[in-house]
């Protein structure tokens, strides 16, 4: 089966959407015991979510990479996710969406969530010819997403490491079966515009 270019696959519900982020323990850790992102957790910097688990196995190398040692399942509302893509920019310019660079900057600058499609990745963490969506949270987002959108923190970061250790040991099929279940995420065709999500 081919898989669109640019298709938003996620571990979701009828209400919610799973994200995941990455951290180092002094973030991790109170966040996981307060159920929320509480300080050091910064609101002021833009914080980026990621549905695909493997897309996020290789922005923090099986949570070994230095400040991303524990990765979190971030539960929010798909309510919220949805509100975050509908209120983003793109985070290169395309002239088939923008007027020009001027107002693709423009509305870069303004805009409080950036999303950003990067190729996505195998088991093995190699790029494959499709992409996984990122979604960047600054301003007004990053409060919605902290105090609305927000329905649960798990520490999945024994999950990481399990399924590494089953890569490591040449058991593939073991350490794909240990994977969250992503299913293509049914996007509003308006949702779906402002992202330049595939159709097909």
């Amino acid at each position: 089966m081919t898989v669109p270019t640019r298709q938003i696959r996620a571990a979701f519900t009828a209400d919610t959407v799973t994200v995941y982020q990455a951290y180092g323990p002094e973030i991790a850790e109170p966040a996981l015991a307060a159920g929320r992102f509480v300080p050091p957790f910064k609101r002021e910097r833009m914080t980026w979510i990621k549905p695909s688990f493997r897309w996020m196995m290789y922005r923090c190398g099986w949570a070994r990479k230095p400040g991303q040692e524990r990765v979190l399942a971030v539960e929010i509302t798909r309510t919220g996710f949805e509100w975050a893509l509908a209120h983003a920019c793109l985070s290169g310019y395309d002239r088939r969406l923008h007027a020009d660079r001027t107002a693709w900057s423009r509305q870069l600058r303004t805009s409080p969530v950036r999303v950003q499609w990067d190729p996505e990745r195998s088991l093995r963490l190699a790029p494959l010819p499709y992409r996984a969506v990122q979604v960047g949270l600054a301003g007004e987002a990053v409060q919605r997403y902290v105090d609305e959108w927000l329905v649960g923190l798990t520490d999945v970061t024994p999950l990481a490491r399990a399924v590494h250790d089953r890569l490591t040991a040449g058991d593939e099929p073991g350490a794909a079966a240990l994977l969250p279940v992503e299913r293509p995420y049914p996007l509003p065709v308006e949702v779906a515009r402002v992202v330049d999500a595939s159709s097909d």
